[in-house]
């Protein structure tokens, strides 16, 4: 039987990127994001539905992710599902989070300086 484990998602960080280390020392950054669904309503106006996704992502891109986004800027990730579990209280609790495999930039990343264009600069 075949599987296939891949998400693709664009939205906003809903927090900044905290970064923290294994014992490995392998980065691993988490981050929240919202991805609206938008739905036709039966009046047929749409209605925005916000879907909050717990993400992480290890390595050296996860110091990179975590030094040039913020909370608010807009992303695009690859990544697959991975569902956790775990007792507390007795109570048995899970979650379905995603790891982020690849993304990329959409806009300008917070981090960076502003440059000016072409208009900006005095010729004289």
């Amino acid at each position: 039987m075949a599987n296939l484990n891949k998400v693709m998602l664009i939205g906003n960080l809903t927090r900044d990127p905290q970064l923290s280390y294994l014992p490995s020392q392998t980065a691993v950054v988490e981050f929240g994001m919202a991805i609206n669904d938008r739905r036709k309503q039966q009046d047929g106006s749409y209605a925005d539905k916000v879907n909050f996704i717990d993400l992480s992502m290890f390595g050296k891109r996860a110091e990179v992710l975590q030094k040039y986004v913020k909370k608010g800027d807009p992303l695009f990730i690859e990544g697959k599902l991975d569902f956790q579990s775990w007792e507390k209280d007795g109570q048995k609790r899970s979650k379905l989070k995603v790891v982020v495999q690849n993304f990329e930039f959409l806009g300008k990343p917070s981090g960076e300086p502003e440059t000016p264009n072409d208009d900006d600069i005095p010729f004289g």
